[in-house]
């Protein structure tokens, strides 16, 4: 969608982007603190989650969380939040003609939450429900064990589960002081943003009733280790395997890079013709398999996953070990960047029919490190992809020697460390010799 960003510094010392987009019949709220659990004692873990399920509740103006959420969605809008390890964002998505309702009953649940003893018990309930939920994925369980053995802030679901009996509504109280400050606030609204309706959102949120002390916390450093054997969870009740590979970088990748890296990712896993999924799937190895990056403030993250019978996983990974090989030897066909490109151009056409999926395109990175996009230049950043970047990028993925590869299902850990020996060379540096 045709749009243009601005971005507002209030004089509370709040800051957020209002994406404009003329004649939009919809608008879209995202409002984001520090928030998460790097900020919490380790066994007051829940603390943070705790509170963004109470947050949206009961409030000054509507006292009971039922009633409330009743008003908020009953012209069709939506609500929710959402917490990590870093941050806490609310979002909220209704129809232009009732914007300014939407807006204030959103901005009223943020600051003047009641925290009811009855509805903490309720949404501790609730949460421990969601923990219980979340321990059935056996894809989320294998990554948060991997990425805990890795040194990273995480806790698995079963571990949250065991500590969430510490938590009092007085901590998600004392948390809520702590964190819901102006200045530590970032924000993106996207809509039809008129001269006018800029003004009095930035008049509103001037006004916002939180306190203009505190500040925005800084991400947390985080250290690595490499593993030097596959993280192994036996479950025999999973028929097939579930495996991860992780690979990183002990630093943040450049735009030009993470653009590369990307196209490249794009090329190996994210279509039924690609070179390591279209390939098993061509042998009739595996039915899906996902891949892709992620960053946090010191350390870039490539991954790939599947779930693949115990009979197929060795011949799975002799694919991706021969694929990625051909990447980091520079083995890589000039049509099949240019068809990659021209693919990625058009999902990211496609991203972009929505004020949702327009206002997607810089939340992520605004609220991580208070970069703007330049959303029009991506068709411009696709194009300059080259092979040299692409192999060079790929290759220092790999150089730093920090990986990890773990496998869930009842395959044994004997079989786990043989599929773990079978990538192993990619990080033997074989690309200078």
């Amino acid at each position: 969608m045709k749009h243009t960003v601005s971005e507002i510094t209030l004089s509370n010392g709040g800051k957020g982007l209002f994406v404009h987009i003329p004649g939009a019949s919809v608008m879209t709220f995202d409002i984001n603190f520090r928030a998460g659990e790097f900020l919490v004692e380790p066994n007051k873990w829940e603390v943070p989650h705790l509170m963004e399920h109470v947050v949206l509740g009961a409030n000054q103006l509507i006292p009971r969380a039922r009633d409330f959420q009743a008003e908020l969605e009953r012209n069709g809008a939506y609500s929710n939040a959402s917490t990590s390890v870093y941050d806490i964002t609310y979002e909220a998505e209704c129809a232009d003609f009732e914007w300014d309702r939407v807006f204030d009953l959103l901005l009223t649940a943020i600051t003047k939450p009641l925290f009811l003893d009855e509805e903490f018990k309720a949404e501790y309930g609730n949460v421990q429900e969601e923990m219980a939920s979340r321990a059935n994925n056996h894809f989320r369980r294998l990554s948060l064990e991997m990425r805990k053995q890795l040194g990273l802030l995480v806790k698995t679901d079963a571990e949250r589960l065991k500590i969430m009996h510490n938590v009092t509504v007085d901590d998600v109280r004392m948390h809520y002081i702590k964190t819901h400050t102006a200045k530590n606030m970032r924000f993106v609204l996207a809509g039809d943003l008129t001269t006018k309706r800029k003004q009095h959102i930035k008049d509103v949120m001037e006004m916002i009733e939180l306190p203009t002390m505190g500040r925005r916390y800084k991400l947390p450093r985080e250290q690595l280790k490499s593993l030097d054997k596959a993280t192994y969870i036996r479950n025999k009740t999973v028929e097939n395997l579930y495996f991860y590979l992780d690979t990183f970088m002990k630093r943040r990748l450049s735009d030009q890079e993470a653009d590369a890296l990307n196209l490249v990712n794009t090329m190996l896993t994210e279509t039924l013709y690609s070179n390591i999924l279209g390939t098993a799937r061509e042998r009739g190895l595996v039915y899906g398999m996902n891949s892709g990056l992620s960053q946090t403030r010191d350390v870039s993250n490539w991954w790939f996953g599947a779930q693949v019978s115990d009979k197929n996983a060795p011949a799975l990974m002799n694919i991706i070990y021969s694929e990625l090989k051909k990447v980091m030897e520079g083995k890589i066909d000039k049509s099949d960047i240019e068809a990659t490109k021209q693919y990625s151009l058009g999902r990211f056409q496609r991203s972009a029919q929505t004020v949702g999926g327009t206002s997607a395109g810089y939340t992520g990175r605004y609220f991580f490190d208070e970069v703007i996009e330049d959303y029009y230049n991506i068709p411009s950043r696709i194009a300059a992809i080259n092979k040299e970047t692409i192999v060079d990028v790929s290759r220092a993925m790999f150089a730093e020697n920090i990986w990890a590869f773990g496998v869930l299902g009842g395959c044994g850990r004997e079989f786990s460390d043989q599929l773990r020996e079978q990538i192993a060379p990619l990080w033997g540096g074989f690309f200078n010799n």
